[in-house]
């Protein structure tokens, strides 16, 4: 029963995502482009509870899931409650923090903006908090559809009202900040509505049975390695607007956002095979986990590379289909540089996977520092002593990636001989340049909708039937032939 309510939460967990990424994508394309400068305030803005969330929770989260199954049931209730008067404190130590430096950096709007981030970050850190809660509770499925969709549907309803004149920008970012307190009251009503709590806040009994310096050790880990996730992934949102603009930050968002889109497929195939990667690591069958590994990271070159060949060839033409292409024009360069990215990250599968659920996890987290380090540098380079702009974030970030994934797979291959890549591998490679560029010399026609359909059409029948015929990716010719047995009898 319990392996079925897993299941079962396990799937609207990914419907949810797939609708959180879809209206994400619908608003990046119909309605941020308007008004890219407040995009681009509401990124800057993000950013910074970014960064500051993972400091007010300082890995309680974590600790919460880690140690919760070891705990009896009513040190369990009193870890909860530790995590949440964690919040509290640094909340206010954060807060006071932030005064000090307001008389330190008196001028300029862009500090001015941290305090609409602080109330985003203390929801955000007890959403986080009450959402691993539920976890435990086998109830991800609620508060997951309250976290991707609230803020999903919230930003660009803000945009639309901002656009009809009816509130102004600072309007618009309280509106930013209420609708996550909206998603925390519908959080926290449900979560207290099945999982009640006293309010007894002793908690010598909880550390008579973690000892402190353990409970501490390994907040301390999960924070640097939250913290450091978010300057190696997300720091362009707030670096962007010190050197360039915020309607800079607004076109590279959405380059951003589109250029991810390629990726959506790898987030279900990473969360589907985890699993997978930790039992064959436990259990010491590494022959198995290769072949694993060599079969998802090829068929996610296969999925991630036909992706990218269609942006390349058909996005100038989609983007023209549009009502706003003289406002979306600007991050086509973002996308094929980021694009490139995402496509690597793809190809290299769950290399990180492999690293989490191994002895040596902790290489993840001097992994990701190097990443934020490489950055955090090239960003600054490119922005302060290149003519590149934005480009230059995206050659940055492209940059720091490749590094960060050749790290992980030398890693990888010392420490368990294992490499993604056969001979297929290269073949496939070169068969979707091949074909890719074969399709951009078809001429033109005079229909936007005509270009975008015959040579994306023409991209992905002929490269699937040749990726088909050569038996190149494993995953593609067992699902074709299982379909065509079906369909044959």
């Amino acid at each position: 029963m319990q392996d079925k309510n897993t299941q079962k939460q396990a799937f609207w967990f990914t419907a949810i995502n797939y609708a959180g990424i879809l209206i994400g994508l619908i608003s990046t394309v119909f309605i941020y482009p308007y008004d890219k400068e407040f995009l681009g305030i509401v990124k800057y803005v993000d950013a910074a509870t970014q960064v500051m969330f993972p400091i007010l929770v300082f890995g309680g989260a974590q600790a919460l899931i880690h140690f919760y199954p070891e705990l009896s049931e009513k040190n369990q209730q009193k870890l909860f409650k530790y995590g949440m008067v964690t919040i509290l404190g640094l909340s206010v130590l954060l807060f006071v923090g932030l005064l000090v430096g307001q008389l330190v950096f008196t001028s300029g709007k862009k500090y001015e903006y941290l305090f609409f981030a602080f109330p985003t970050a203390v929801a955000l850190a007890f959403v986080e908090l009450f959402k691993r809660q539920a976890t435990n509770l086998q109830k991800l499925a609620v508060p997951t559809f309250y976290e991707r969709i609230i803020p999903k549907l919230a930003l660009p309803l803000i945009f639309i009202l901002l656009l009809s004149g009816m509130i102004n920008v600072i309007d618009g970012l309280i509106a930013f900040i209420l609708a996550y307190f909206i998603l925390l009251a519908l959080l926290s009503f449900y979560l207290f509505r099945i999982y009640k709590i006293d309010f007894s806040f002793d908690f010598k009994p909880l550390f008579s049975e973690i000892p402190k310096k353990q409970y501490y050790n390994y907040s301390f880990f999960s924070f640097i390695g939250s913290l450091g996730s978010f300057l190696a992934f997300r720091i362009d949102a707030l670096m962007i607007p010190q050197f360039l603009s915020f309607e800079d930050n607004g076109t590279y968002a959405i380059g951003l956002s589109l250029a991810s889109a390629i990726a959506v497929p790898a987030t279900g195939m990473f969360a589907i095979y985890a699993p997978l990667v930790s039992k064959f690591i436990k259990e010491n069958k590494m022959r198995e986990l290769g072949k694993k590994y060599i079969e998802i990271a090829t068929l996610l070159l296969f999925i991630g590379a036909i992706l990218y060949s269609c942006v390349v060839l058909g996005i100038d033409d989609f983007l023209h289909l549009m009502p706003t292409y003289d406002k979306l024009v600007d991050s086509i360069p973002v996308i094929m540089i980021l694009g490139v990215n995402v496509v690597i990250n793809m190809a290299t599968g769950f290399n990180s996977e492999i690293i989490s659920y191994s002895k040596y996890f902790k290489f993840n987290v001097l992994s990701v520092s190097l990443l934020a380090i490489l950055n955090i540098g090239l960003n600054f380079y490119f922005l302060s002593s290149t003519n590149l702009g934005m480009l230059g974030v995206a050659y940055a970030s492209l940059i720091s990636m490749l590094i960060f994934n050749a790290v992980k797979l030398v890693f990888i291959y010392k420490k368990f001989g294992l490499l993604p890549f056969n001979s297929n591998y290269f073949k496939l490679i070169g068969l979707i340049l091949l074909v890719s560029l074969m399709v951009a010399f078809i001429p033109s026609t005079s229909s936007y909708l005509g270009n975008l359909i015959i040579k994306v059409g023409v991209n992905i029948t002929v490269s699937s039937m040749l990726v088909y015929k050569l038996k190149l990716v494993y995953t593609v010719n067992y699902w074709v032939d299982k379909l065509l047995k079906i369909k044959n009898e």
